[in-house]
């Protein structure tokens, strides 16, 4: 079993779930920067919002480097479910 293998998040209905859920938290937090990123640009137009400007791009920044973070998390936890499948398959053939 490796990770970023497209099997283990269609192994049972708990791996789905899980991955459902990763995808979500993921598009939230890619929409969350966009957002950012977007409001942040529009604000340098006017240069009394220079400082709230340089907050939205660089929250923004810190979201986008969200994503690959969950991406790697909700893999490892899919790993892991793995690992007890085959544990517990393991335990009931002894």
């Amino acid at each position: 079993m490796k990770l970023f293998n497209h099997a283990n998040r269609q192994r049972n209905a708990d791996t789905r779930r899980v991955y459902a859920r990763f995808e979500i938290a993921h598009t939230l937090v890619d929409f969350g920067a966009a957002v950012c990123f977007t409001i942040g640009s529009v604000l340098f137009f006017w240069k009394q919002y220079e400082t709230p400007a340089i907050w939205f791009f660089t929250v923004g920044s810190v979201l986008f480097m969200a994503e690959p973070t969950l991406r790697l998390a909700r893999e490892v936890k899919l790993y892991h479910m793995g690992k007890l499948d085959t544990l517990a398959d393991r335990a009931q053939n002894d």
